[in-house]
């Protein structure tokens, strides 16, 4: 764990040293205060909760976090570094775990800079905090499924724009699984197809978090989730690092 720890490190202060930190965590804190505070009607809800918040939280990470993975090997390819940072006395798994961790680490960041919307929450209410922690574990838990998506895809261009692309493209399948005008349409022409929607859809998973519902059920899916994608993009790697 030592060389993952390191790699995670190195990426985490490789997004900091560039604007890119910066430009995404302005961005993220701009888009969900807009969204909660107007598009969300916080204030027009009388409510002391942030359903808005979590009702947008899955769709920015939709767009956000396929904008931090698209670099992740597609940058490292595109300038030949990969068989360089391969050459180390590092596992391709180590290297996978070590990036992902660290954009992991760097959403974690983001999520709590959106702190003053809890401390809003209570000054106005008496919100039920346990509901609220629970949405942000599942927001976290969230943006890892993305970001593991993200990363796997991003192995398999040079192409920064197309990874980003392939990124958006695929979570939004993962996103929209198991919504009626999907699983109607698969119901009417392949039945299993529609239960398997239903089962691989992440918005659903998260609407739990949101009810402050932590099942073990659903921490075994995002676990399995993030794991699968993690271990394709070992594969992906082994497979194109020569390329």
């Amino acid at each position: 764990m030592r060389n993952v720890f390191i790699i995670a490190r190195r990426e985490l202060g490789g997004y900091f040293a560039t604007p890119v930190a910066s430009v995404f965590i302005v961005i993220f804190l701009v888009l969900q205060g807009a969204l909660t505070f107007n598009l969300g009607g916080f204030f027009d809800r009388s409510q002391a909760d942030l359903n808005p918040f979590f009702t947008f939280i899955p769709w920015v990470f939709l767009l956000l976090v396929p904008a931090i993975t698209m670099r992740l090997w597609a940058e490292e390819r595109r300038l030949g570094t990969i068989e360089l940072l391969l050459t180390l006395p590092i596992t391709q798994t180590q290297a996978v775990l070590g990036k992902f961790l660290a954009a992991w680490a760097f959403c974690a960041i983001a999520l709590l800079l959106t702190f003053p919307f809890v401390i809003t929450v209570n000054i106005l209410g008496h919100p039920d905090n346990g509901v609220i922690a629970s949405g942000y574990v599942g927001s976290l838990l969230v943006a890892g499924a993305f970001l593991s998506v993200g990363s796997a895809l991003s192995a398999l261009t040079k192409n920064q724009v197309i990874a980003f692309v392939l990124g958006v493209a695929v979570c939004f399948v993962f996103a929209v699984a198991s919504y009626p005008v999907v699983t109607d349409f698969l119901s009417r022409n392949t039945p299993v197809l529609a239960e398997i929607a239903r089962r691989i859809a992440v918005i659903d998973r998260f609407q739990d978090f949101t009810r402050g519902v932590v099942s073990l059920r659903d921490l075994i899916f995002f676990a399995t989730f993030i794991g699968f994608w993690l271990y394709l993009n070992a594969v992906i790697v082994e497979q194109r690092k020569a390329d």
